[in-house]
């Protein structure tokens, strides 16, 4: 049976975490404290970034060993469970879209869809797909502006259940559309075959995705302080907020997930018996049960009881709430797997789809 890495699962929690701090702050409100909001607001969309690439991961501990040893008969079962499973989060994230129009997770089962296409590539070929899929996003938008269809004032899609509406918010101007979105799998494919369990390996990650973080960051800063960049469409080439998910706000995801990524396994490495290591360690094979609880519990909780309140609240409450939340799901996670080996939603994606 193979181990799990600690660091990978941490990390798992730490998206889950920061998702729910994000989707909190949109539903409740974010009003006063700018320190606490901009705080926060490091997670907006970089925590979904960070899910992607860890499912990337995923995969690629999936099928490292048959890839490796040329077992044609296990990795052709292997590809039959990621389409079940790619299936299955498919139609569950659609399932609830009424309650939550930002879901990620069928926006997810169609990413490893398409990263079935270069299970056999050579890890060359998986970082210049990846990058050409960012590349050529801002081509796509001269076709179809990502304003299509869009009420920004409502966060809204207006035609999102025509058919056309469906692929055109799927594929291009959703929440996290396919392109350029599956880029993200497709980098956590290619970090998922190399040796995680190596140190120096890691560490030299660390250093390359916090380098490259911090000079976007710093990139993106002084860039903002330029004037006339509109007129210039320079904006556009600096922007690193994820709608729309522009290039630098690509690269820019991808250098925090590599970046807590290699933390994370740092850490997982040296202090496993470390208490709040081996929670999130527990949190992080739950990410699917408590993203989905989240929205269900979480979401639709606030909407019954506060539904005049919605928006209004300080971002202190929403982080607060979010904080709350995540306690409570990380000790319903040790909980859990004091009595069941893996979560409750992953218990049930196994029984549909196949273990």
């Amino acid at each position: 049976m193979k181990k799990r890495i600690i660091g990978i699962d941490m990390a798992r929690a730490l998206a889950v975490i920061g998702m729910i701090i994000v989707n909190f702050k949109v539903v409740l409100g974010a009003k006063g404290n700018p320190e606490l909001k901009a705080f926060a607001s490091i997670f907006d969309g970089k925590a979904a970034a960070l899910f992607v690439v860890l499912a990337g991961v995923g995969l690629a501990l999936m099928t490292k060993s048959a890839l490796k040893n040329k077992q044609e008969k296990k990795l052709k079962l292997i590809k039959r469970k990621i389409v079940k499973r790619a299936i299955f989060l498919f139609v569950v994230g659609l399932s609830y879209i009424y309650i939550w129009p930002a879901d990620i997770l069928h926006f997810y089962g169609v990413y490893m869809l398409a990263v079935l296409f270069l299970l056999k590539a050579r890890q060359r070929i998986l970082l210049l797909s990846s990058v050409a899929l960012i590349a050529v996003y801002p081509l796509i938008l001269f076709f179809v502006p990502y304003e299509t269809a869009w009420d920004f004032e409502n966060l809204t899609y207006l035609d999102f259940w025509s058919v056309n509406g469906f692929f055109r918010n799927l594929f291009v101007n959703g929440f996290h559309p396919v392109l350029p979105w599956t880029s993200f799998m497709l980098f956590g494919y290619w970090l998922g075959q190399q040796d995680l369990q190596d140190q120096q390996l890691v560490r030299r990650f660390l250093f390359l995705g916090g380098a490259t973080f911090l000079i976007i960051q710093l990139v993106a800063f002084c860039g903002s302080r330029v004037a006339g960049l509109e007129e210039w469409e320079l904006d556009i080439i600096l922007a690193t907020s994820p709608m729309p998910p522009y290039p630098l706000y690509m690269f820019n995801g991808g250098a925090f997930a590599i970046t807590l990524i290699s933390i994370c396994i740092l850490i997982g490495q040296r202090f496993s018996s470390n208490l709040i290591v081996r929670e999130l360690n527990k949190l992080g094979q739950l990410a699917l049960s408590v993203y989905v609880a989240h929205i269900v519990i979480g979401i639709t909780a606030t909407e019954l009881l506060w539904p005049d309140s919605l928006g209004t609240y300080s971002i202190g409450f929403s982080f607060i709430y979010a904080l709350v939340f995540s306690l409570f799901a990380a000790a319903f996670a040790s909980f859990w797997l004091s009595y069941f080996k893996i979560g409750p939603l992953e218990w049930l994606m196994r029984k549909v789809c196949g273990s």
